[in-house]
């Protein structure tokens, strides 16, 4: 099963390189672009959003394909948009090739994760959904500090870099991955589950979370100031901190969903990550409490997802599908927001990038009061299936696969 998810997780670990090492670069790309940090910081938000709106509209699009054409296609798209990101020299074309690989990489994600769960048994389901979104996370422990790394002579390297991943996942998927066809789905039936209550509010936690997150993470470059004193190889440090503690977070919660409660999981990661904001502006002053802060909230993050995309397969596992694209949906929607409150905080408020994280907080605390309201409930948030003469429907509210009995 390994060398099937493999190729899985390295197509998500392109998408997590892109998507977060522009926030390492924003210095480098502000300045190259002639525009202020916030401004490029809207790279980010964009990228993101563009990728929630799309991916359900995508995902309709190629649902009547195989899971391996549907990512061929994704990781051509987000290849061709890296490329053009990498060529670009002014602020307006970086924007317009951000949408373009915005719409690869939101399939990607989504792809990955439901092909994993479809050849994955159900009693290591959890494993393998963390092996691929471990994809994610490992870029935040390697591909965010190297590109990082890279981006200091020039940033447009670093893009050239995920392209270059991108093409490598898509010769591994072609090669190495089975030929898996899930039921397809219309864009009606992909957006039908966001009138049910009990998913919409899942959704809304994994929103919460990372408009918590990325509050304060877009802006990660400069909050490292001061406790870097200008030396340009520290960030990098940091970041690398930052990686392993989501690495090892990711690894854990998929560990630890296949045995206990995973809202009992996700629970405790809220509360540490509400704690580790909320200390920012003190943590932050110095590089040894800087990198057991980054760390700590690292872990945090990693375990987020995991446990959230477990629950929402509790819903209807043949809906799978549908529901995983729906919370990766959710997931950048959340990252949109962040960079764009962030930006906001900053320009209007007059705060310091170190001053967003008691705002993240904040955010992470609302967050966990969101999900100790479903986690009250848990009919709320549990199965419901329904069986015929011939076969078997699992339902989730209006979507309904057939599966053989």
């Amino acid at each position: 099963m390994l060398r099937r998810l493999f190729p899985l997780a390295l197509a998500t670990f392109a998408v997590g390189t892109d998507g977060y090492v522009i926030a390492g670069l924003l210095p480098s790309i502000a300045a190259d672009l002639g525009v202020s940090t916030p401004a490029a910081g809207q790279l980010v938000t964009v990228f993101a959003l563009v990728l929630a709106l799309s991916a359900p509209v995508m995902g309709a699009l190629t649902s009547g394909l195989s899971r391996r054409s549907a990512l061929l296609v994704a990781l051509g798209v987000f290849v061709v948009g890296n490329a053009v990101t990498a060529l670009a020299t002014s602020y307006e074309v970086v924007m317009a090739a951000r949408v373009v690989t915005a719409v690869g990489a939101g399939i990607i994600t989504a792809a990955a994760s439901s092909t994993a769960a479809a050849i994955a048994p159900p009693e290591h389901r959890g494993r393998a959904l963390a092996l691929v979104l471990g994809g994610l996370t490992s870029a935040t422990a390697l591909g965010l500090p190297l590109g990082t790394l890279i981006g200091r002579a020039d940033w447009h390297l670093t893009l050239w870099a995920v392209a270059g991943i991108g093409l490598l996942a898509a010769v591994g998927i072609a090669l190495g991955l089975p030929d898996v066809t899930l039921p397809a789905a219309s864009l009606p039936d992909r957006v039908r589950p966001l009138a049910q209550g009990r998913v919409l509010a899942l959704l809304a936690v994994t929103t919460l979370a990372f408009l918590a997150t990325y509050t304060l993470y877009t802006y990660i470059g400069p909050t490292l100031r001061d406790a870097t004193d200008g030396d340009e190889s520290l960030p990098t440090l940091i970041l690398l901190a930052w990686g392993v503690g989501t690495l090892a977070g990711n690894i854990t919660a998929g560990r630890l969903v296949d045995r206990h409660d995973p809202a009992r999981v996700l629970t405790a990661a809220l509360a540490l990550a509400a704690l580790v904001l909320a200390l920012t502006p003190l943590a932050t002053r110095a590089l040894a409490p800087t990198l057991l802060w980054a760390a700590l909230w690292g872990a945090s993050v990693g375990v987020v997802v995991v446990p959230q995309q477990h629950r929402l397969i509790a819903l209807g596992p043949a809906a799978a599908p549908i529901l995983l694209g729906l919370n990766s949906s959710a997931l950048y929607l959340g990252v949109a927001l962040g960079g764009g409150l962030g930006g906001l905080a900053q320009e209007w408020l007059d705060l310091t990038p170190a001053q967003l994280g008691p705002v993240a907080a904040g955010v992470t605390a609302v967050t966990l009061l969101c999900h100790l309201g479903t986690a009250r409930h848990p009919a709320g948030v549990g199965p419901r299936d329904t069986r015929a003469d011939h076969g078997r429907a699992e339902t989730v509210e209006g979507v309904t696969s057939k599966t053989a009995p």
